[in-house]
């Protein structure tokens, strides 16, 4: 029984290492094979996805950088317009109180031309009045108390002309 029992032990045992001779040669090394291209092609991912990120990263920060590029040349521009409406107000002023006093001066001149004309028209009343009343004086024989009647009369039509 022994014998039995070692030969039995003996066959069992070459049929093991007969099947792992063969697993190893026809599963173990595909089956490692297929496991060791599935780690790189993980490990090829994580370096694409690592290089990705930084990718990002880079055109974040670059992007980040334009943004403020363009935030300040929006300033500037800003900057810019601000001063150019004031200049453009301040030169609307400037036009608005030169044509004020062309204006303020025109209208002095017409006041000044309608004084003028005002006084040569009460010049011309006084004249008349005048001659008028010496008019009337030599036509009449004055006494003292008519004189002092006309010049009265002639005082209150100057009066009135005012």
């Amino acid at each position: 029984m022994e014998l039995i029992g070692i030969r039995q032990l003996l066959t069992q045992s070459l049929r093991f290492l007969l099947m792992v001779w063969i697993l190893r040669r026809y599963a173990w090394g595909p089956l490692i094979g297929m496991l060791e291209a599935r780690r790189e092609k993980i490990a090829g991912e994580f370096k694409e996805a690592d290089r990705l990120k930084a990718e990002a990263v880079e055109l974040k920060a670059r992007y980040d950088g334009e943004l403020k590029t363009i935030e300040a040349q929006a300033r500037q521009r800003i900057t810019e317009a601000v001063a150019e409406g004031q200049r453009v107000a301040g030169e609307i002023r400037a036009q608005a109180q030169k044509d004020s006093a062309a204006r303020l001066e025109t209208a002095a001149d017409e006041i000044m031309r309608e004084r003028e004309k005002a006084k040569e028209v009460l010049k011309q009343q006084v004249i008349s009045l005048s001659l008028r009343t010496a008019e009337k004086i030599l036509r009449q024989k004055l006494d003292d108390a008519s004189q002092r009647r006309l010049a009265g009369e002639f005082i209150d039509e100057v009066g009135a002309l005012r």
